[in-house]
């Protein structure tokens, strides 16, 4: 509690609070953009065949002539005749040869620009044989996500939350601005991995650099306003890709901002509680110290000095830097505990989440629209995960949100094809579930674990996030199975992780824990409790027994008298 105390003492939430907590928390607009990109920078449109070079359409009964048709009486996109074929059409709309000797499109592909004028498919042509290339760009970048977790969680416990955000705010702004250049494919997909590392970074840095400087009452706002930044952030989207089709416009108009976030970013004050938790006391004092100027706490920052600190803050100063890695994470016993449990809170989000938005393609209307909705969504869930958080706390928020998601998924897996209203329904409300899901477990593992391995512990979670979102398009390789089989499975995991929510503490106004040694004496406490609990429930007499006692008690209350007489 000491150092929630400082904070109060040095202005509470102040001036500074709230500036630090607005400029950390404006490129998340722009990475719920990145995360989603290849929605309209790999969107693919209608394509076909190009006839050979020395084809007289004229002649050929025009390009009809070369293009096989398919069932629905559509023009083929990955065959075309290997010689003209005349004639009127079938009455069902097929052409008159539709056994007539075809091939590959050797010669290339005629995309329809309607919608979109140039996509990294258009380009690349990443269609028929070479389809899986535009999956292996998003695969690729999801891969970039995960090592960013794995390596700048850790080094931002090792060196600061500051210093890691400034890298990845220039690294995010070089890689997406390089993308959006690339001369050929394998260059985009290294880019595009780049920016998924560093965008990973500044998801976690910026939930935890806001969270370290705010006072236990007002995490869950914090924690709220995060996750509806990223909500608005698919609104912008939405709107952007709409007024730059072309590809390279958008990647080049998402990324150019974090040139102005990395400049900005130099002003960032670092945490005071990771420099205790780093044994710098000289750098915690002048960082509360300028926090107290700026929220018009000078007096109250003039009274502090090495001395209070050095009282207050005892068990930081006392805890070691090396304890920082990501080994405690298995070694320690209490450590090992929230990593397991939240491991597969991460994981289930993250799998079912991915399961239902991978393709908005799929859904047979605008993708724009579809982008709105999927956005508008996350206000009323996440608004309501924010009430449920702040009134019942956090272990519910979760529970709940994780069941509801799972089993919208589930029916959804019940519900007949054609019901495409219904079907769609299901799928939105599961996908706000889950977007609540996502808000409550970013504020739930920041308070969950110490302050020296609290990054540590993000990351690795943000990784089994990351392996989630891998993993979920390879299990709609089941349909082929039952074509519901992959929804039971995207049901069945986030149903069976909100079970795992019940072995995990309350968090809710309780103060962060900064040593290994507070997360084992909440442990002990909260075990305390639960044991006081169930003596006293054990202690408690039944109905039955206190009715025989109210029955006994004139008996002995006519004992003296009958005596006396």
């Amino acid at each position: 509690m000491a150092f929630n105390d400082l904070l109060q003492q040095v202005g509470g939430v102040g001036r500074f609070q709230r500036i630090q907590v607005t400029l950390v928390v404006l490129p998340l607009l722009l990475m719920a953009s990145h995360n989603t990109l290849q929605n309209f920078t790999a969107a693919i449109p209608t394509h076909h065949c190009r006839p050979p070079a020395n084809a007289n359409l004229s002649q050929d009964g025009g390009l009809e002539g070369w293009l096989p048709r398919n069932r629905q009486g559509q023009p083929e996109s990955c065959l075309r005749f290997t010689a003209p074929q005349r004639g009127p059409p079938s009455a069902n709309g097929t052409g008159t040869n539709v056994t007539g000797a075809t091939e590959p499109c050797v010669d290339g592909w005629i995309y329809d620009h309607s919608t979109f004028p140039a996509t990294i498919v258009t380009e690349w042509d990443l269609v028929c044989s070479h389809r899986a290339l535009r999956q292996l760009a998003q695969s690729l970048y999801m891969v970039g996500v995960l090592l960013g977790a794995m390596v700048f969680g850790n080094l931002a416990d090792r060196l600061g939350r500051r210093k890691i955000l400034i890298l990845n705010y220039l690294q995010t702004a070089v890689s997406g601005t390089c993308a959006a250049f690339a001369p050929n494919f394998p260059t985009y997909c290294a880019f595009r991995l780049l920016s998924g590392m560093s965008l990973a970074s500044i998801a976690l840095n910026c939930m935890t650099l806001n969270v370290e400087w705010m006072p236990i009452h007002t995490r869950a706002y914090v924690g709220t306003l995060i996750g509806y930044v990223y909500s608005l952030g698919q609104f912008l989207l939405a709107g952007v890709a709409y007024a730059m089709p072309h590809w390279r416009h958008l990647q080049l108009l998402v990324s150019v901002p974090f040139f102005i976030f990395f400049i900005y970013s130099w002003f960032f004050i670092e945490s005071a509680r990771w420099y205790s938790s780093s044994g710098r006391l000289d750098l915690t004092l002048t960082a509360l110290q300028k926090v107290a100027r700026i929220n018009g706490k000078q007096e109250e920052g003039a009274k502090l000095n090495k001395e209070v600190l050095q009282a207050s803050l005892q068990k930081e100063m006392t805890t070691g830097k090396g304890q920082a890695s990501a080994l405690e994470l298995v070694r320690c016993p209490s450590l090992r505990h929230l990593f397991l449990c939240l491991t597969m809170l991460w994981f289930a989000t993250s799998f079912a989440y991915y399961g239902l938005v991978m393709d908005l393609q799929g859904f047979g209307v605008s993708i724009y629209l579809i982008q709105v909705i999927f956005g508008a969504v996350d206000l009323p869930a996440k608004l309501v995960c924010f009430l449920v958080i702040n009134s019942l706390g956090r272990k519910a928020a979760q529970m709940a949100s994780l069941l509801l998601a799972g089993i919208c998924i589930l029916i959804n897996g019940v519900v007949p094809q054609d019901q495409t209203i219904v079907r769609t329904s299901l799928a939105v409300l599961g996908k706000g579930c889950l977007a609540a899901s996502f808000n409550c477990i970013f504020l739930y593992t920041g308070e969950l674990y110490p302050t020296m391995i609290r990054q540590t512990g993000l990351g690795m979670g943000s990784t089994m996030a990351r392996v989630g979102s891998i993993v979920s398009p390879l299990v709609s390789m089941t349909a082929e199975l039952y074509p519901s089989t992959p929804l039971f499975i995207y049901g069945a995991i986030p149903v069976a992780a909100s079970a795992v929510t019940a072995l995990l503490p309350e968090t809710l106004g309780q103060p962060l824990p900064d040593t290994v040694q507070d997360l084992e004496n909440r442990w002990s406490l909260t075990e305390k409790k639960h044991h006081v609990s169930a003596h006293r429930r054990k202690r408690k007499p039944s109905r039955q027994q206190r009715e025989q006692q109210k029955q006994m008690v004139p008996l002995q209350a006519s004992a003296p008298e009958k005596n006396g007489l």
